[in-house]
């Protein structure tokens, strides 16, 4: 593999000293969820107007019970878009906290409430447990709608990375079980395809920071609980694998050039296009795993303001 740093945009190289590689693997997966929850508590919280609180919600039949974080903004109409967020990690690590910050801000300039879904990790609950959970958020969500003072035909879901793995398949789930209308959903460099690293020829300048091939193959092995890029891979553990993408609602989809899953978000974009599905694109030149972090760069403040206008426009239908 070709060195990408000559292409790394120069406002974001001072992040690469801070987010190290993750040589993530079975005897350092505990470090690695450890460094995952330090950089969530080290990240300043804005000072909105949003109420946030934890609840435990019931799980899926026979499973434990699903905590979840809720923001509600303390301004906004009435009834108030809903958005269900699913947080990254690789399928195996991650919390809620991980978005807090963007959900808090998110909260209060939509005028949105969100719940985020503390799902439960692989390898120790592999597919379909995470999933699973993610649509019992998205059911409780919209069950309860009145209470959260939620309108039910402005509901929304999206995550990073895992949490956007997670978030196509549950779009998938949601449209092929009809229970839950969804109106819009966002993806930020999703994890969608476990033959990415396992699977034919190697993208030569993407993938070598933050979150690498040898990483993908370890999440997918813990969260498939087999090798993957195998025959039999269920699509609502990898969506890449879908046989149709009809009938799935609008899509908002971002990624940065150098992101180990450039090509499988663009071929995701194309087959969503294909299919009939209202589908919006972003990719940034110069941008690795995870650039979003950086909120002061110019690319991250560019990829912020297409969010929020992404979300503006799905919650005005």
């Amino acid at each position: 593999m070709a060195s990408s740093k000559h292409l790394v945009d120069p406002e974001l190289a001072p992040l690469l000293d801070m987010l190290p590689t993750l040589q993530i693997n079975a005897e350092t997966l505990q470090a690695a969820r450890d460094f995952m929850v330090e950089v969530s508590r080290a990240t300043p919280m804005p000072d909105v107007p949003v109420q946030v609180s934890t609840k435990t919600i019931p799980g899926p039949k026979g499973a434990p019970a699903v905590p979840v974080q809720i923001f509600i903004p303390k301004k906004g109409a009435a009834k108030k878009p809903g958005y269900l967020h699913i947080h990254g990690g690789g399928y195996v690590g991650g919390t809620p906290d991980m978005g807090g910050a963007r959900n808090r801000v998110l909260a209060n300039e939509l005028g949105c409430v969100i719940v985020s879904v503390d799902y439960r990790l692989a390898p120790e609950n592999p597919h379909p447990a995470p999933v699973e959970d993610c649509y019992a958020g998205l059911k409780w969500l919209y069950d309860n709608a009145g209470e959260l003072g939620i309108d039910t035909k402005r509901i929304a879901i999206g995550g990073e990375s895992a949490g956007g793995g997670l978030t196509a398949a549950l779009g998938l789930l949601a449209r092929d079980r009809g229970e839950v209308p969804v109106a819009f959903q966002y993806l930020l460099y999703p994890m969608l395809d476990d033959r990415t690293s396992s699977v034919g020829e190697r993208h030569p300048y993407a993938g070598e920071f933050t979150w690498t091939n040898e990483a993908n193959v370890f999440g997918w092995t813990s969260l498939l609980g087999q090798k993957p890029g195998g025959k039999d891979v269920p699509y609502y553990a990898a969506p890449a694998r879908a046989p149709s993408l009809k009938g799935l609602p609008p899509t908002f989809i971002a990624v940065g050039a150098l992101d180990l899953f450039i090509d499988e978000n663009i071929e995701y974009a194309r087959r969503l296009i294909q299919d009939g599905v209202p589908t919006e694109l972003h990719v940034y030149p110069g941008a690795f795993h995870g650039f979003d972090m950086a909120a002061d760069t110019t690319v991250a403040k560019t990829f912020a303001g297409d969010a929020l206008e992404a979300f503006r426009r799905a919650f005005a239908r």
